[in-house]
C-alpha cells in the first residue's frame, strides 16, 4: 500500500548523529513556531484594526447623514418657504405681507432676510437686510427649477458672516450657514458641507478642509497631518458631500482598549500556539527515538492482506503491511510512522524488520508452497543503493528460500530516477524476484516510461476501483490502464476492492488478481495460515 512503503536498508546507513537531529529538528519546531505566530498575530492585528476601522467609519458615517439631512431640511425647507410666498396672493409688500414674511423668518433660526422683488429691484424686505443692502452680481448656480443661489463668500457678506442667497420667482431669502450644519460636534472634529461641488458651510467656521474631490470616499489616514478624514456622499434631493476631520489620536485612544485586548488574546494565543507546538514536537520526537528503538529491538510487526485469484477466488499470496505499537499500547498510524521514517533516513530499518518477521513468520509454509508469493514494498531511497540485492539475498538464503518467493513492490515514485534504478530493478529480477509496481495511476508513469523499465505485475490504485462504473473522471480511464498493462504483457493486481460488483467487472476486464475488504483485512500471520486454508 502506498501509505506503507517501506525499505530494508540497515538504519545506521542513513542516520545522522544525535546531536544534528536534535538541532534539525528543534530549528524546524522554531520555524513553524514563528511562522505560526507571525500569521497568527498578523491575523488578529488585522481583524482587530478592521473592527476598529469600521466602527469609526460607522460613527463617522452616522455623523455625516446626520449633518447631510440637517442641511437637506435647511434648504428643502427655504425652497417650500420661497414657493410657499410666491404663491400667495397677498399684495406684496402691504402690511400683511410683510407681516407674513416677518413671521416666517422668526420661525426659522437660520434665516437672516426675506425680501419682495419686481423684477430687478428689491421692493421690501424683513430682518437684518434692507433695501438692495444684499445683491450681488452673478448667480452661484442656475437651476432648471427657477431656483438662482448665490454661495456664501465676500458678495453676501454681511459684516462677518457670508450668507447663502436663495432666489426663486418674487422672492428671496438669505441663509446664514453657520446654522446649517448642525453645531453638535465634538471638540475633536471639524466637518464641512458641499452641495453640488461648491462649498455651503463650515463647522466650526475657520475649519480648513481637503476637497471632497481630492479624497476618496470612506475613512481616510493622513498620517502626515496626524488626521483622519473621511468623505461620505448623499445624493436625495441635492447632491452633496460631507467631509469630517479629527486627529488620530482620538482615534487611537478611543479603540486603545479594543487593540490592547488584541494584544493581549493575541500574547495568549501565542502562548497556546508555542505549547501546542512544543507538545507536536516532543511527541515527533519522542516518537522518533522510541521508533529508532523498536527498529533496534525489532519491535515493528507485520500484518498480511491476502491477494486472491478474481477468477477462482483461492488465495495466491499476499503483501506485508507494517505495524507499531508504542510501549504504552498506543497504537500508531502507518501513515504516521513510516513517515518520520522515511524523513529520519531509517525506513530502511523498517522494512528489514517487517522482512525478517515475515521469514520467521511464513518460512516453513513458504518452503511448503513454493507457489505463493509475498509481497514486500520498497522505498525509493532503497533503489539508491545496490546493497539491497545483497541483503535480500543473505536473508533469503537464511531461510533457504528462493528469490521468486518475494515478490518487490516500488512505487511509482521510485521510478522516476534514473538509470540506477533501473539497473537495480534489473539486478533484481536476474536473481529471480518479481517486480510489481504499486498504486499505478497516482504518479507520473506512462506507457512509454514504464516500457524502459523490466516489471511483472501492475497494480492498480484503490482510487481506479473505486470509480468502476461511477461517472468519476478515472472510471474512463481504468479501461486504458488495463489495456496498457495487456500490451506490456504485465499481470494485474486490482487494490482496494470492498464489493462483489467491482470484482465482477474487473474480472470481465482481464484482471487477474486482487485484494480488499471484500476479501479479508490485514490478518496476523496465525489468521493468514488459517485463511490461506480456507480459500480454496
Amino acid at each position: 500500500m502506498h501509505s506503507l512503503d517501506t525499505g530494508i536498508m540497515p538504519t545506521q546507513s542513513y542516520d545522522t548523529p544525535a546531536g544534528a537531529r536534535r538541532e534539525k529538528a528543534l530549528m524546524i519546531v522554531l520555524m513553524v513556531a514563528m511562522v505560526g505566530v507571525i500569521g497568527l498575530l498578523s491575523a488578529l492585528g488585522w481583524y482587530a484594526w478592521r473592527q476598529s476601522i469600521g466602527a469609526e467609519e460607522a460613527r463617522l458615517g452616522a455623523l455625516a447623514e446626520r449633518l447631510g439631512q440637517r442641511a437637506e431640511t435647511v434648504l428643502t425647507d427655504a425652497r417650500t418657504l420661497l414657493e410657499m410666498l410666491n404663491n400667495s396672493t397677498v399684495a406684496r409688500c402691504s402690511d400683511k405681507h410683510i407681516r407674513t414674511m416677518q413671521e416666517e423668518a422668526i420661525a426659522r433660526p437660520y434665516v437672516r432676510a426675506v425680501g419682495s422683488w419686481r423684477a430687478a429691484e428689491r421692493q421690501c424686505g424683513v430682518g437684518f437686510i434692507q433695501g438692495n443692502a444684499l445683491k450681488p452680481p452673478k448667480a452661484s448656480k442656475i437651476y432648471p427649477n427657477g431656483v438662482v443661489a448665490w454661495w456664501p463668500g465676500p458678495d453676501t457678506a454681511l459684516g462677518n458672516v457670508e450668507l447663502f442667497i436663495m432666489r426663486l420667482g418674487e422672492h428671496d431669502l438669505a441663509i446664514d450657514t453657520r446654522l446649517v450644519l448642525d453645531q453638535r460636534l465634538s471638540g475633536e472634529q471639524r466637518a464641512g458641507l458641499w452641495v453640488d461641488g461648491l462649498l455651503l458651510a463650515n463647522s466650526p467656521p475657520d475649519a480648513v478642509l481637503p476637497e471632497p474631490t481630492t479624497l476618496s470616499r470612506g475613512l481616510n489616514i493622513a498620517p502626515e497631518s496626524n488626521t483622519i478624514v473621511a468623505r461620505f456622499s448623499l445624493d436625495t434631493i441635492f447632491p452633496m458631500d460631507v467631509v469630517a476631520v479629527q486627529s488620530s489620536g482620538h482615534f487611537f485612544s478611543r479603540y486603545a482598549k479594543t487593540l490592547a485586548a488584541a494584544g493581549v488574546l493575541g500574547l495568549l494565543l501565542m502562548g497556546l500556539w508555542f505549547l501546542f507546538v512544543k507538545h507536536l514536537s516532543k511527541r515527533h520526537l519522542s516518537l522518533t527515538a522510541e521508533l529508532r528503538s523498536a527498529i533496534d529491538h525489532d519491535g515493528i510487526d507485520a500484518v498480511y492482506q491476502p491477494i486472491v485469484d478474481l477468477n477462482t477466488g483461492r488465495c495466491v499470496g499476499a503483501e506485508i503491511l507494517a505495524r507499531w505499537e508504542r510501549s504504552d499500547g498506543e497504537m500508531i498510524r502507518p501513515d504516521l510512522f513510516v513517515a518520520i521514517a522515511e524523513q529520519q533516513g531509517i525506513i530502511g530499518g523498517i522494512t528489514h524488520n517487517v522482512f525478517r518477521r515475515a521469514i520467521g513468520d511464513l518460512g516453513k509454509l513458504l518452503r511448503k508452497q513454493s507457489d505463493l508469493r509475498i509481497n514486500l514494498n520498497l522505498s525509493p531511497l532503497d533503489l539508491e543503493d545496490n546493497a539491497i540485492a545483497d541483503l535480500l539475498e543473505t536473508e533469503l538464503r537464511k531461510a533457504r528460500l528462493p528469490a521468486a518467493t518475494f515478490k518487490l513492490e516500488i512505487t511509482e515514485r521510485g521510478l522516476i530516477d534514473s538509470e540506477e534504478a533501473r539497473a537495480l530493478i534489473s539486478a533484481l529480477r536476474q536473481r529471480g524476484h518479481q517486480i510489481a509496481i504499486d498504486d499505478f495511476g497516482t504518479g507520473y508513469s506512462s506507457l512509454s516510461y514504464l516500457e524502459s523499465f523490466e516489471l511483472d505485475t501492475l497494480k492498480l490504485d484503490k482510487a481506479f476501483v473505486d470509480a468502476i462504473e461511477t461517472r468519476a473522471v478515472t472510471s474512463s480511464v481504468i479501461p486504458h490502464v488495463i489495456e496498457m498493462a495487456r500490451s506490456l504483457e504485465l499481470d494485474m493486481v486490482a487494490e482496494g476492492i470492498e464489493s462483489e460488483h467491482q470484482a465482477q467487472w474487473l474480472r470481465e476486464q482481464g484482471v487477474q488478481m486482487g485484494q480488499g475488504y471484500l476479501y479479508s483485512k490485514p490478518l496476523s500471520a496465525a489468521d493468514f495460515k488459517a485463511y490461506l486454508k480456507t480459500s480454496g
